[in-house]
């Protein structure tokens, strides 16, 4: 069987191999890095990487827990972030539900209620440096400066392959 040449597979998975998301088809047309503090907090990093792919690309499994943002009922976040159509947190328009591994903890993949046809999938989870770079960058008033110029950074530790 010969396949298209932009027709990829890449699977993307938790830390324990539990949970996992297979995309069978062309790269994502989306692929955005998000500087705001929910995508800080939720990955422990200075920034998520994110990819949205058609839900009938998109194959899941394994057993996952939910948690939706904004929480219904907390108060709500001084903050902004991407979960809103308008950027802000107190904006129902937008509910995110990730989606992470009962057993690892890891957050693999999300659905936007303002965008039911896609799957978010976290780049990081498919662990493949040849996965495409982000196309765009949000929230950049939020992120940390050094974030993009890592290699010029002076590392008394050094830098490590």
């Amino acid at each position: 069987m010969t396949r298209e040449p932009n027709i990829k597979t890449r699977t993307a998975s938790c830390n324990c191999g539990q949970l996992r998301v297979t995309c069978t088809g062309p790269d994502p047309e989306r692929v955005v890095m998000c500087n705001c503090y929910l995508c800080q907090k939720q990955t422990g990093s200075a920034f998520s990487l994110q990819a949205r792919f058609p839900n009938e690309q998109v194959t899941i499994e394994g057993k996952s827990t939910a948690w939706k943002f904004p929480i219904e009922g907390a108060t709500p976040v001084t903050y902004r972030t991407c979960a809103g159509t308008d950027g802000i947190t107190n904006s129902a328009a937008d509910v995110v539900t990730s989606h992470f591994c009962p057993v690892c903890g890891s957050t693999v993949y999300y659905f936007r209620a303002s965008d039911p046809a896609r799957t978010g999938v976290r780049v990081g989870a498919f662990a493949d440096s040849t996965f495409p770079p982000p196309m765009g960058s949000g929230l950049e008033e939020y992120r940390h400066p050094w974030a993009m110029h890592v290699a010029a950074l002076p590392m008394p530790l050094g830098h490590h392959d």
